[in-house]
């Protein structure tokens, strides 16, 4: 053969020596490696503590729009799914490895520390002081804040539906209203009079709509529940 064949760990090994001092790249190595633990700390540091910041300088030209997005739409979103915003320190999730190395890399691009994030998640995955998809969001200033990072699974197909009830007092005296019916539709035939018409029906539905709108309210006051438009970024649990 009038070539050799090409051993790549001896290119490697090439490549390295041009780019650390051969005598002390062990030492070269391990700066970079202690650099990145300090960046790393940084970051989790400033996701665990409360920032006053109110925006983050970004590069223009390095900006995906399709990340960013107004609180207005944020708060639509969250009441209609029944979700939280809130700083980062209420969240008792772990956040993943993806998500720091997220926060590394635009923060690398735009040349920036970032501070005061956000995020959208179930109430479950915060830590809410007492009175299953995360998104992670950093301020731009002017209620406008930019995606850094999404992890977890996506919502239930049905959260929409099942949440709408509890976005307002309206909604859920519909909710009252259709779970009475049902029970009133459950009632065997006679059970309160030999023949049933229709102003029996209505007297029952008026009971049946009582007694759950009695429950509904214990369970509402006992567990501090409250709406989709009361709790979307509150850190209380029974707010």
């Amino acid at each position: 053969m009038l070539f050799p064949r090409t051993n790549i760990e001896q290119q490697l090994g090439k490549l390295r020596d041009k780019e650390f001092n051969a005598s002390t790249w062990k030492e070269q190595v391990s700066t970079i490696f202690l650099k990145e633990e300090k960046h790393k700390n940084r970051i989790l540091k400033n996701l665990e503590t409360s920032s006053p910041v109110i925006q983050n300088t970004f590069d223009l030209d390095h900006l995906e729009t399709h990340r960013i997005y107004h609180l207005d739409q944020i708060k639509k979103i969250c009441i209609t799914y029944r979700l939280r915003f809130l700083d980062s320190k209420y969240f008792k999730g772990k956040l993943p490895l993806s998500a720091i190395s997220a926060i590394k890399n635009l923060e690398k691009k735009h040349q920036t520390e970032l501070k005061g994030f956000k995020i959208i998640a179930p109430s479950k995955l915060f830590k809410l002081e007492n009175a299953d998809d995360p998104l992670l969001f950093a301020p731009m200033g002017n209620d406008y804040f930019y995606l850094v990072h999404k992890w977890g699974n996506d919502l239930h197909p049905l959260r929409k539906l099942m949440m709408w009830f509890f976005k307002s007092f309206e909604n859920l005296l519909i909710l009252t209203f259709l779970v009475s019916l049902l029970l009133t539709f459950m009632v065997p035939e006679g059970m309160f009079t030999k023949h049933s018409t229709a102003s029996t029906f209505i007297m029952i539905l008026f009971f049946m709509f009582k007694s759950v709108a009695a429950v509904v309210l214990f369970y509402g006051f006992a567990l501090g529940k409250n709406f989709n438009t009361v709790i979307w970024n509150s850190k209380y649990f029974n707010a």
